[in-house]
């Protein structure tokens, strides 16, 4: 379940059922399964641009050529790797910040070693 025992206390407190606590799990597992496959859906593409921050680089957006991005989700949490034509990181926290209609335009994802930070991306430089 998505709540810890805690959560789960106040939540009774509050007047949700056991049942109702499990629904709202269940809800939020969804929607971080959905979002996970949005985000590979955003990544499978040649190039994404990105406002990472990188000790040899003058510029404020960074040009990423991308391999893959596998992801899994476990209740809320989104986890995986993401592999650049060179390099690849460890990711967490997945989030969609902008869309047009049905379709991610900005996202961010929090990097992992050698990053250690959030990073939003783009599929065009203009966006960030």
């Amino acid at each position: 379940m998505h709540f810890d025992q805690r959560e789960q206390a106040a939540l009774r407190d509050v007047g949700l059922s056991t049942d109702d606590i499990e629904a709202v799990s269940d809800a939020v597992a969804a929607a971080a399964k959905r979002d996970a496959d949005r985000l590979r859906e955003f990544f499978d593409r040649e190039t994404v641009y990105s406002d990472m921050v990188r000790a040899h680089s003058r510029s404020e957006i960074q040009e990423h050529a991308v391999d893959f991005l596998d992801l899994f989700t476990h209740s809320e949490d989104i986890r995986g790797y993401l592999r650049f034509d060179s390099w690849g990181v460890w990711v967490a926290g997945g989030r969609i910040l902008k869309t047009v209609g049905d379709e991610p335009i900005v996202v961010e994802l929090t990097l992992g070693p050698t990053v250690h930070d959030r990073v939003r991306f783009a599929p065009n430089p203009g966006e960030l």
